[in-house]
């Protein structure tokens, strides 16, 4: 067991957050942790880490377990290179080596090898070079550049000061650490916060094969049904466990409040029933014995709890009255950049698209790659530098847009919305925003004081009133709590317009797409179905790997692009044989160099000089030939 929390309760000021939580963790335990903004999520995250006292309950750590949490940007040591800040997590390792190549030299300049104080020496480096190889000493490289690679560093000069990151890059180089310090329990909050798709893949995958345990607060449900075992709610100060993961969690929380309601339900009618007859006979003398016997069945009654009123959800439902032609949008040869001279950048190029009346269209692709400037383009936002753009008749576009730059950040909430619709009553306008949970003087805050997700809200309310019928969304679910991302699935999915959407919600783009659009650079690249069909298919072609691979252009000869993709494919097949070659040789190094560390405390080799001398130089020169086999393997696997 990793923890034990008994009734734990815990207030701020007078106000209650968590009511005699129970929670017990054990060592494989993959859990999540969801609740509503502000159930108290971070305060249980913060005693269970030992960072806050309970006010009530008993807390039991169990001795020699390490807790490792993930806070953003934190656990950084500002003034450290990359390098530096990551090789710090094997600090005691790389001491260890040190000293012993230190008594190594001892050992070597000693020239009577039967003494006490050899002797001594042998025995010591023995331990110390077991304790080493335990630890895993030779593979602390490998251990960094893997995960460095993995979580998107891998063009990053290990030289750069942490101090010249972005936030983000910080966020995820103190992911790095984590992951390498490998504690018995890791404790990550909103881990996947502005990952790219192929980042997100590989910390599941990671994840999947930790040895220690798992606590995640996450708003990715994708992330969740990928990787836990049980999920955690804290909801009216109460936590609740269930087994399985997130989509089975929503299945099981349903039956419990309704298997709940139908006992309180039928429990409340058998006390009327029974107090009812007390009520009766309790006078008479003939049935005043039944009628007490029947009191202390009331009295004795163990209660079902009265069940919660849910949590008040938003409300969203996008509708649209004209019905537009077949052919929505075309969009042939577009290009897009950015500056001007010798300045300027091109986003994207020779782009077409055709959508279709009715079709669920999700744009995926790197950061980066223009995703966003696209849908901003076909609107006419921005300007184009080549290409046509074509709206079908009879088209109305509700446009969901991630910067929030078309709110007007002086305007309250109520205005920002009326002066979009003057011929509405404001019972009617405060009807809307109280749907999607802006309510009281909330409607007279300032937008610019709203946070991400009651903005997220306001545009949302401003679409349900366009009434377009085709929607375009960048992003829609960044600041949406897990129940706001269940009703907008649910409002896309019964949505029978057109929609575009940009997303990295994966749970979402399993939800409602009828297509799924890959962008790159040059090229947009279509796949029916929905997200998991979208990556069958990418494994299928063998392309998941390789995705950015630019497309031949047309006046190339057929020969040519076969024989440029047969000598890539040559090359990527040596490329694999000279990894596997050198897995090989470092596998043989690694056990030549512990038979020769084991060998110095061999007595007919500690007592030679001129055999200990030998011995020791063949031993650095496999070190030597260790290291740099590693650097290339890893220059390969970067590569």
């Amino acid at each position: 067991m990793l923890l034990s929390l008994e009734n734990v309760t815990k207030y701020y000021g007078g106000t209650l957050i968590l009511d005699h939580v129970n929670l017990k963790l054990e060592d494989a335990d993959r859990v999540g942790l969801i609740g509503v903004n502000g159930a108290g999520k971070s305060t249980l995250l913060n005693i269970i880490v030992g960072d806050l006292d309970a006010d009530e309950g008993v807390i039991a750590r169990t001795g020699g377990k390490t807790f490792g949490f993930l806070r953003q940007n934190s656990g950084l040591s500002l003034g450290n290179t990359i390098g530096q800040e990551l090789r710090s997590v094997f600090s005691h390792l790389l001491a260890l080596e040190e000293e012993m190549r230190r008594v190594e030299g001892e050992m070597a300049s000693l020239s009577d090898h039967s003494t006490g104080a050899y002797h001594d020496l042998a025995q010591r480096y023995a331990a110390m070079q077991a304790e080493f190889e335990a630890g895993d000493g030779y593979q602390i490289d490998v251990k960094i550049n893997t995960i460095l690679n993995g979580m998107g560093f891998a063009g990053r000069d290990r030289d750069t000061l942490i101090d010249n990151l972005s936030g983000g890059e910080k966020t995820r180089l103190a992911l790095c650490k984590l992951l390498l310090e490998a504690p018995d329990l890791l404790i990550l909050d909103e881990p996947t916060n502005h990952l790219d798709f192929k980042t997100l893949i590989w910390l599941e995958e990671y994840l999947k094969t930790y040895k220690g345990g798992l606590l995640i607060v996450s708003h990715d449900r994708y992330f969740l049904d990928s990787l836990v075992t049980s999920v955690c709610e804290i909801e009216y100060h109460k936590l609740v466990r269930y087994p399985g993961n997130y989509t089975k969690y929503v299945a099981l929380k349903d039956e419990r409040l309704e298997r709940q309601q139908k006992e309180y339900d039928q429990q409340q009618a058998e006390i009327a029933r029974l107090q009812e007859y007390v009520d009766k006979n309790i006078v008479r003398a003939t049935t005043a014995k039944s009628a007490k016997s029947k009191r202390k069945a009331i009295e004795h009654m163990e209660l079902v709890e009265k069940p919660n009123p849910p949590v008040k959800s938003a409300k969203m439902r996008f509708t649209y009255e004209l019905e537009p032609v077949k052919d929505v949008l075309h969009v042939s040869d577009l290009s897009i950049g950015v500056g001007w001279g010798e300045s300027a950048k091109v986003l994207f190029e020779s782009l077409s698209l055709d959508v279709m009346r009715g079709e669920k269209i999700a744009l995926i692709g790197a950061n980066g790659v223009g995703k966003s400037s696209l849908l901003k383009a076909v609107q006419g936002l921005i300007p184009v530098r080549h290409g046509r753009v074509e709206w079908g008749k009879n088209t109305k576009i509700a446009y969901y847009e991630q910067e929030d730059i078309l709110l007007n950040s002086q305007k309250t909430v109520l205005d920002e919305l009326w002066d979009r619709y003057p011929h509405m009553l404001e019972v009617e306008v405060r009807t809307v925003l109280g749907n999607v949970l802006i309510r009281g003087e909330d409607c007279y805050k300032l937008v610019s004081d709203l946070s991400g997700g009651e903005k997220a809200k306001l545009k949302f309310a401003i679409m349900m009133l366009q009434h377009a019928n085709v929607l375009i969304l960048d992003e829609p679910t960044n600041h949406l709590d897990l129940m706001s991302k269940e009703v907008l699935d649910k409002a896309l999915g019964e949505y029978t317009g057109t929609v575009i959407l940009v997303s990295h919600d994966r749970y979402l783009l399993n939800k409602f797409p009828t297509k799924i659009i890959e962008m790159f650079p040059d090229r947009l690249v279509s796949y029916s179905g929905r997200y998991e069909e979208y990556v069958e298919k990418k494994r299928e072609q063998a392309a998941f790997a390789a995705a950015s691979r630019p497309v031949e252009k047309k006046e190339e000869k057929p020969e040519t692009s076969y024989h440029r993709t047969k000598r890539q494919r040559s090359e990527d097949a040596a490329r694999k044989r000279k990894i596997a070659q050198l897995e090989e040789r470092i596998a043989a190094a690694e056990e030549e160099i512990a038979a020769l560390e084991a060998g110095l405390a061999d007595p007919e080799i500690a007592g030679d000089y001129q055999k200990l001398q030998e011995h020791c130089a063949l031993l650095e020169e496999k070190r030597v030939q260790l290291a740099a086999d590693t650097d290339a393997w890893c220059e390969l696997v970067e590569g």
